[in-house]
């Protein structure tokens, strides 16, 4: 879910598709980007990509020193100007001019050089300061604060592609910070706040997030090799197949992933209405789940013949459907004409008038539904020539695919889930833009993938850095905090185990975690305290990247030893218990029996544990439960103890 802000300051995305949309331009088009209000990084050199009049000299001048340059288009109009940026300052004015001779010119202004930031990741970076589905704690005191004119922000598009994209769409250009913003992200905003507080320079926020989205979907597709389990993803994406052809391929595999005497033919004609074995009739619109189909989900084929009259052969149309749950793909007579994804979002589908004929057309839609409901749920019509064709009444229709009899996930090539999807859309368009470094918080959506997502979240960090051409890019992340009912032995946590899988990032350079597993609500998933997220992320920033000591050493287990009955832990710096007793370790015998452990500070860097329960400990964990409750601090930073295992 992606909340606008008040004041939108809309961009055109760029079409950066033909010789003919380029020949067109009455001045230099950039990508949507670019905007007034914009920062650049300091000291480095910014790639502008765009299109001008095709064999022209594209020039370039700005009022900082060395602000001058020049390049030529190509036959299709196309160019890139790479930029040296000057040191923090501002604001200054950029001017693209092609030559055209008719006084256009594209002008950016109120231009700042600083540091530029990336915040991504899933709903917890999204997190807005106070927006419509949730707001910080003491939300009213940040927004009152929030006009911070050397303060920017960009807020990236929710988007998804199956191939990279060189431009991306935003939903306002870059914007001043003021209380219009309070629908940004909350951590973006903080960290950048923080940033300028310490640095007194300006800073630029860019925020590419989406809710509910796994790091596979934020993945480079080269980054993809080796990940297991997407391996027929990435033999699919290898091949380079169009959407179209994604789709099938998809809807096919969980077919044919389960036998049932009842499933029909697939692929079948899209282009004939289907009759027969396994085709039934359901009535539109409505639920499925309410009337011919209950209680299911998968993939259902519907179709509806409509009957038109002999003026509108030949004629343009337009299907738009009320609502369709989940995911649907539409076809006019055998040729998809659209598809989309949100269950309660009005679809509007053109159909080409060549497809268009008098008499009868067959309008197939096969619907995907994940959860609930399921179907075309509200009413439908067509229009063409004029005239408004009702869609509602009996449809054919068939399932293709029952979820509740195979394991296989369907992963729809054009959602958010897919995987490169996003990386593709909301993070390759950025890549010519030098940035600071980046700060991630994403990880639920993988839960009970931990094995998958240690190797996916390493080769996509690695991913990143190679696609900004920068190998030492900083990336600092959240450890995911704690949620749902606690437990207080919980071996076989899988939040516990992603955390873990997160911890692995750590053995790359240029990067570190931050931990939120203080900061959790077992009822709920979006914990209200991003300030200390923020707090902990910064501190992380100014210390590894700008050489500001700060108190942001988390401490760490670094030994492990056993004796008779009992484990001894080292830890790297002194540490402490809250509340006078020392809680939220587990050991285990050989017999692999788990128990709660009795702990003691034996010193300010050791502790000892033991329980009557076993007799013979061979290994210890801490805060290793979906919603552990340890509380070891750091004496020096006041940070938690992460998260350990010491058979891990």
């Amino acid at each position: 879910m992606k909340i606008q802000m008040n004041i939108i300051r809309g961009i055109a995305i760029v079409a950066l598709a033909s010789v003919s949309t380029a020949a067109m331009q009455a001045k230099v088009t950039l990508p949507a980007v670019f905007s007034d209000n914009m920062v650049v990084q300091q000291n480095s050199v910014l790639t502008v990509t765009g299109t001008a009049r095709p064999l022209s000299t594209v020039t370039f001048r700005s009022d900082w020193t060395g602000g001058e340059g020049k390049t030529r288009t190509g036959k299709n109009g196309r160019f890139e100007l790479n930029i040296p940026t000057p040191p923090a300052g501002g604001p200054y004015t950029l001017i693209f001019d092609d030559g055209s001779g008719n006084g256009e010119k594209t002008v950016l202004q109120n231009v700042l050089s600083g540091e530029v930031w990336i915040c991504s990741g899933q709903s917890n970076m999204e997190f807005p300061i106070k927006g419509d589905w949730a707001q910080l704690m003491d939300a009213d005191e940040v927004v009152a604060t929030m006009q911070r004119p050397a303060l920017r922000l960009l807020q990236i598009r929710t988007t998804s592609s199956v191939n990279p994209l060189d431009d991306t769409d935003v939903e306002y250009g870059w914007a001043e910070s003021s209380p219009a913003a309070a629908s940004f992200s909350a951590i973006g905003y903080l960290c950048g706040k923080m940033l300028q507080d310490s640095l007194n320079v300006p800073v630029g926020i860019i925020d590419a997030s989406w809710g509910g989205t796994p790091v596979e979907a934020w993945t480079p597709y080269e980054a993809l090799k080796g990940v297991p389990g997407l391996e027929y993803q990435y033999g699919l994406l290898g091949k380079g197949k169009n959407e179209q052809a994604l789709k099938d391929m998809e809807i096919k595999r969980v077919y044919e992933s389960y036998d049932s005497p009842g499933k029909i033919a697939y692929p079948y004609d899209r282009n004939v209405m289907q009759k027969g074995k396994g085709w039934g009739k359901m009535p539109v619109p409505s639920m499925w789940e309410e009337n011919v189909l209950p209680g299911f989900d998968g993939i259902v084929a519907m179709q509806y013949e409509l009957i038109l009259p002999a003026e509108a052969s030949g004629k343009s149309l337009k299907l738009c459907f009320g609502a369709i749950d989940d995911w649907d793909t539409a076809y006019f007579n055998g040729e998809m004409v659209g598809s989309g994804q949100i269950f309660d979002r009005m679809r509007e589908y053109e159909v080409d008038s060549r497809l268009v004929k008098a008499g009868k057309n067959v309008i197939t839609v096969e619907v995907i539904d994940n959860g609930g409901g399921g179907g075309i749920w509200k009413s439908s019509y067509a229009i063409v020539n004029g005239e408004s064709h009702s869609l509602d009444g009996e449809w054919n229709y068939a399932i293709v695919a029952d979820f509740s009899k195979t394991d296989i996930r369907c992963e729809w090539p054009e959602s958010q889930y897919y995987p490169t999807a996003l990386y593709n859309a909301m993070i390759n368009p950025l890549r010519t833009m030098p940035v600071a470094g980046v700060f991630w918080y994403q990880g639920c959506a993988n839960v009970g993938r931990a094995g998958q997502y240690e190797i996916c979240f390493k080769n996509m960090i690695n991913g990143w850095r190679k696609a900004f051409g920068n190998p030492s890019m900083p990336f600092y992340f959240v450890q995911l905090a704690g949620f749902m009912q606690p437990v207080v032995v919980q071996p076989e946590s899988e939040w516990a185990l992603l955390r873990n899988a997160q911890s692995k990032a750590l053995e790359l350079p240029h990067t570190d975690m931050a931990t939120a597993i203080d900061l959790g609500n077992p009822i709920d998933i979006h914990p209200t305290n991003k300030a200390e997220v923020a707090r902990r992320l910064t501190m992380l920033a100014l210390d590894k990247t700008y050489g500001m000591k700060q108190k942001c050493n988390t401490p760490r287990c670094i030994d492990s030893k056993i004796g008779g009955g009992y484990v001894e832990l080292t830890f790297n710096d002194n540490i402490k218990a809250t509340g006078g007793a020392v809680t939220g370790f587990i050991i285990k015998d050989k017999d692999g029996t788990w128990a709660y452990a009795n702990a003691r500070l034996t010193s300010d860097r050791t502790i000892r544990l033991s329980s009557p329960l076993v007799q013979n400990p061979v290994a210890a964990r801490y805060n290793w439960a979906d919603y552990p409750g340890g509380n070891l601090y750091g004496i020096e930073s006041g940070l938690p103890v992460l998260p350990f295992a010491s058979d891990k």
